[in-house]
């Protein structure tokens, strides 16, 4: 039971003659510890037929009782709140004479978006429905409820009750209204759209949607889920308890995006506590000995003390590096460890450093390695290195401006630099050949959040910093060196490279986020790199970048370079009937392609002077 729901309801509680909680599933200790204080009673069932059915199974238990009642709030588990207060809004709808209202709405729209044709038709979103005595106790109510029917998919829920409800309702002569209408904002769906101007309004609630929809399509539509949150913390909600819930249930590359959980940090010091320091481990794997200074260097921005456990592969290696820390002072303890080289550095973390992540000694850890990648060439492995290690550990301002993120947010708890893309073709490959490997072993350590479609939300290059307690997934497991399968398994598909894509999601079981972060310096490098050749990619295919984006998966593959074959696809998704008119004009544009280049003008010249001709 993640802390957003007491929390809303410990509120409501004031408001209410009776709380009943119905739970879909199964309810552990912990969430029946956390609901009895904000509840009356507690009703488990089995998770069918979503929240409606939930609310059928309640009015049902209640029975004759409701008549003692003058309102009953129907309500849900999919927004966030009190961001406002709840008393203003009971008493603003108190004074209205309707039989039922609810929080938000959304506008009629044509086409039904849910099934492309036909009419969604105007109703109130029924996350929050009041409804009156006069409607509850009604021949017409109780029939609506005794007739409902099976809803075994979300789009049941929505066109078979949320969206008709409102009109069955308002047909039978009952009427409606609406707390925070829609109408006036310029969106069909403010509580989507607008959720920042309706919090400025009053409403209380904040819906967890905006989080968890597709990134492309809000992206459309400029709904930037920093500012919301941002904006609900300045009316007091405290949003570590939104982002608990989101982690565990929205994927983490989704999340990331959504709430922007990206963070461009300066070299000069700013809201770090020195007060209250971390207790800090540093866990260095060191292949390349002679990186051990650089990477001291890198320790070093660390504000205060910190401790040093490095492991290496072999005693020789081991000597040399024990040499090269007694030339140096340290802040705190070192310590030298020999670990088989299998794995790398996920084994040498995993297992080799398996006791201090265990225990409580430390509050953060940071994860580095000695890190060349000669097999990608010179300049590819220079750049991987630098945007692992400045991006982590710049210089002391920036490293503390990233733990302060730490001390701002306990429920932080992951920092790493933003997906490699220069020089690498991650961007749209992430998972590789890794995806089948990590649903496996998710499901063996029982980490059920949602994984991200095209590429995971993951520290590539594999350092970052990190609450110890947040890992406890991986670290719980007792790792064999066996299990990584020798210098030969270090590849895409083998453990290691399953293991490098996990913390995000291991953490986020638990209720913790994940941030990433850059300096002001790397963000001018990649951001051009990334403009520009999103820029030349956008080029080939019209519309918004949701709408390109769902236009190339629809159409799938259509043969290497053939043209005909792939406008073929598009017409047949988005003009049927047109196909043979404009492959007509399609053959003619080729037609016009091999006269420019047989008569060595450009294409448009020729278009332009048959256009002319034409008029």
């Amino acid at each position: 039971m993640d802390d957003y729901v007491p929390l809303a309801l410990a509120g409501l509680r004031e408001h209410a003659a009776r709380v009943l909680v119905v739970v879909n599933g199964k309810l552990t200790d912990q969430g029946r510890a956390a609901l009895e204080p904000v509840s009356d009673e507690i009703l488990v069932r089995d998770n069918a037929g979503f929240d409606i059915w939930a609310h059928k199974a309640a009015l049902d238990h209640v029975g004759d009782g409701l008549a003692e009642f003058d309102e009953v709030l129907l309500t849900n588990d999919t927004w966030f709140g009190p961001v406002r207060p709840y008393g203003p809004v009971f008493e603003r709808m108190g004074e209205r004479a309707v039989h039922f209202w609810g929080m938000t709405d959304h506008a009629r729209e044509e086409p039904n978006p849910f099934t492309g044709k036909g009419v969604l038709p105007y109703h109130l979103q029924s996350f929050w429905i009041a409804v009156r005595r006069e409607m509850f106790l009604s021949e017409q109510w109780a029939s609506y409820w005794r007739e409902l029917p099976a809803m075994p998919s979300y789009f049941d829920a929505v066109l078979k009750h949320e969206a008709v409800f409102t009109e069955h309702f308002t047909d039978r002569g009952y009427t409606a209204d609406v707390a925070y209408p829609s109408a006036g904002t310029g969106f069909k769906d403010a509580s989507l759209f607008a959720a920042e101007e309706l919090i400025d309004a009053g409403c209380p609630v904040l819906r967890r949607r905006p989080f968890g929809e597709w990134p492309p399509f809000l992206d459309r539509h400029s709904v930037i889920g920093r500012w919301t949150l941002e904006k609900a913390a300045r009316h007091g909600y405290p949003v570590a308890t939104a982002l608990q819930n989101l982690a565990r249930n929205v994927p983490p590359r989704d999340l990331n995006a959504n709430a922007g959980l990206f963070d461009v940090l300066p070299d000069v010091a700013g809201a770090y506590d020195a007060a209250n320091p971390f207790r800090i481990v540093v866990a260095a794997h060191i292949f390349y000995e002679e990186m051990t200074g650089e990477m001291l260097d890198l320790a070093d921005t660390l504000p205060g003390a910190y401790d040093l456990v490095v492991t290496t592969p072999t005693s020789e290696k081991a000597e040399a590096i024990r040499g090269l820390l007694a030339g140096r002072a340290t802040r705190g303890s070192t310590d030298v460890r020999v670990v088989t080289n299998d794995g790398r550095d996920q084994s040498a973390f995993l297992i080799g450093c398996r006791d201090i992540l265990l225990d409580d000694r430390y509050d953060l850890v940071v994860k580095l390695h000695s890190k060349k990648t000669p097999q990608d060439g010179f300049n590819v492995g220079r750049h991987f290195k630098e945007q692992q290690f400045d991006n982590l550990l710049a210089s002391p301002g920036y490293t503390s401006n990233l733990l302060a993120l730490f001390q701002k947010e306990a429920g932080l708890g992951l920092v790493y630099p933003p997906m490699i893309h220069i020089g690498y073709p991650s961007m749209g490959r992430g998972w590789w050949s890794n995806k089948p490997g990590f649903e496996k072993l998710a499901e063996e350590l029982g980490i059920r959040v949602p994984l991200d479609d095209i590429s995971p939300l993951a520290p590539y290059g594999s350092m970052y910093i990190a609450r110890p307690e947040a890992l406890r997934p991986l670290v719980q497991r007792e790792w064999r060196y066996e299990d990584f399968g020798g210098a030969e398994a270090y590849r895409d598909g083998g453990l290691a490279h399953i293991l490098e894509r996990m913390p995000t999601y291991a953490a986020a079981e638990l209720g913790y986020h994940t941030r990433t972060a850059a300096t002001t310096e790397y963000v001018s490098i990649s951001h051009t790199a990334f403009e520009f050749n999103f820029d030349e990619l956008s080029a080939t295919t019209p519309g918004y970048s949701y709408e390109q984006i769902r236009f190339i998966r629809r159409a799938g593959y259509v043969g290497h370079g053939r043209a005909r074959d792939f406008l073929r696809m598009y017409l047949r998704l988005n003009h049927p009937g047109a196909e043979g008119r404009i492959l007509g004009a399609f053959e003619a544009q080729r037609t016009l392609g091999r006269w420019a280049r047989r008569l060595r003008h450009p294409r448009s010249t020729i278009a332009d002077a048959l256009a002319r001709r034409r008029r």
